[in-house]
């Protein structure tokens, strides 16, 4: 129990962040509820009919309403409840759980016989406790902690709130002025899908990585063999090789460097339907992808970069290591699709957002043709990108007709037609299925960054 004399601080691992007014605010006072009236309204029924027609008997019936009253009333609270919203600050992830409580502390000596308190939350916050109306009595200079428990089904910022909380005292004749606490915003981070690439990078052209790049160095790639030079190490010599033609011969290593890639994200367009983990829509599964590669990159030294294809060309700066990616995730939760129609923004062909040796992973449903005219001029400009199909397979028109399978169907046909021009023009594109999905695809790219070719500046 906690007092308005003597507060309990919060529990560990939860801050207070944000009150209710303060207990001497003249706005919030009592009210009569309908009980009140309806009792007032009965006494004064009865006492003038009996009054008036002389009936003693009706008269005494209305001695229980009057004395009730009267007996509630002078018993009545002077001051309302004072509430605070509490909810634990750490970051959930889809599937989390979510935390908090509402704390109602009575200053008065009075009782209240009860005290509601709503708490909506976001649909994507199946409440397990606190959710809606809750009722229950506090005694007089003492509290009471309505907990709130629930679980986070999709990624992003939810809310909590706003909280409205209201006092009954006097038998439920009297009803305090709502104390309404603001919304809470919880962060829910998305779930970073498996993801694995055993290839190496197209161009590792870094300082120090984990990639075979072409350049002569210090590693335990081997490149071949080749005469010794003053300034050789010793331990890289060659000894059957040296004995074999009789002067020194040291082994020729390949420098290992880290590269740096760049997520694209697509918000021009959403389909399929998000349902939390049962089920993904298209910028769902761009950003649990983007969250999966980026977190496999950077645990690999890699440096990684995200921006959005879209009006605003929202951009994180690459960097690498463990705080990246916490920034990567941060940045994924204000992810949305812009309204249609809205036009692209032309930076995306800046070489300081695209640098010309980034490996280029464009999440795209390719419900666009802007989308795909990009990924084309991308290709044409020499830089290595890979398409990344993100529309899920089951995705369906929203609206049917008895013409809907036939236009699907053709629609398909036309789609199929756009991957294979992409292909054509050197963009090679594959479905997002998770770990192990873009092996064979990042082969062919390492593969074609070896070979020379003609490109447009």
């Amino acid at each position: 129990m906690r007092t308005q004399d003597n507060p309990q601080p919060p529990q560990p691992g939860e801050q207070p962040v944000l009150r209710g007014p303060s207990e001497d605010s003249a706005v919030y006072d009592w009210v009569p509820t309908r009980a009140l009236r309806r009792a007032v309204g009965m006494a004064l029924v009865l006492l003038i009919v009996g009054v008036t027609v002389g009936r003693l008997d009706l008269v005494v019936l209305a001695l229980p309403f009057v004395l009730g009253a009267g007996w509630g009333l002078a018993h009545r609270p002077h001051r309302v409840p004072a509430a605070e919203l509490t909810v634990d600050t750490t970051i959930s992830a889809e599937g989390g759980t979510v935390l908090g409580r509402v704390s109602i502390d009575n200053p008065d000596p009075a009782p209240l016989s009860g005290v509601a308190v709503r708490t909506p939350a976001s649909r994507w916050l199946r409440m397990r406790t606190g959710a809606g109306e809750y009722m229950a009595a506090v005694p007089g200079r003492s509290g009471t902690d309505v907990l709130i428990e629930g679980r986070a089904m999709r990624w992003g910022r939810h809310r909590i709130g706003p909280v409205e909380v209201r006092g009954y005292a006097a038998d439920g004749l009297l009803r305090s002025r709502p104390v309404r606490l603001p919304a809470v915003t919880v962060k829910v981070h998305p779930v970073a899908q498996p993801f694995e690439a055993a290839d190496a990078m197209p161009k590792a052209a870094g300082i120090a990585g984990t990639h075979r790049s072409r350049r002569p160095g210090e590693s335990g790639e081997l490149a071949g063999v080749r005469p010794y030079q003053p300034g050789d190490r010793l331990r890289r010599v060659d000894w059957r090789v040296s004995l074999r033609n009789r002067e020194l011969y040291v082994n020729a290593t390949l420098s290992e460097r880290d590269a740096e890639v760049v997520l694209v994200l697509d918000v021009l367009h959403e389909a399929g339907r998000s349902a939390g983990p049962a089920a993904a829509s298209v910028l769902d599964t761009a950003v649990r992808a983007a969250a999966g590669i980026g977190e496999h990159y950077l645990h690999r030294g890699d440096r990684v970069s995200v921006l959005e294809f879209g009006p605003s060309a929202r951009y994180l700066r690459a960097s690498s290591g463990h705080r990246q990616f916490l920034t990567l995730l941060e940045w994924l939760l204000d992810v949305r699709v812009w309204p249609s129609g809205a036009a692209p923004t032309s930076r995306l062909l800046s070489p300081r957002l695209l640098p010309p040796n980034a490996l280029i992973l464009f999440l795209t449903p390719l419900l666009d043709e802007r989308s795909s005219t990009m990924l084309a001029q991308l290709a044409r400009t020499g830089r290595f990108v890979l398409a990344v199909d993100t529309l899920p397979e089951g995705a369906r028109p929203a609206q049917t007709s008895e013409w809907t399978e036939l236009a699907y169907r053709l629609w398909r046909l036309d789609r199929a037609n756009l991957i294979g021009r992409l292909r054509e023009a050197g963009v090679p594109v594959v479905a997002w299925a998770g770990a192990g999905s873009l092996d064979e695809v990042l082969r062919d790219v390492t593969r074609m960054a070896a070979a020379p070719r003609a490109v447009l500046r």
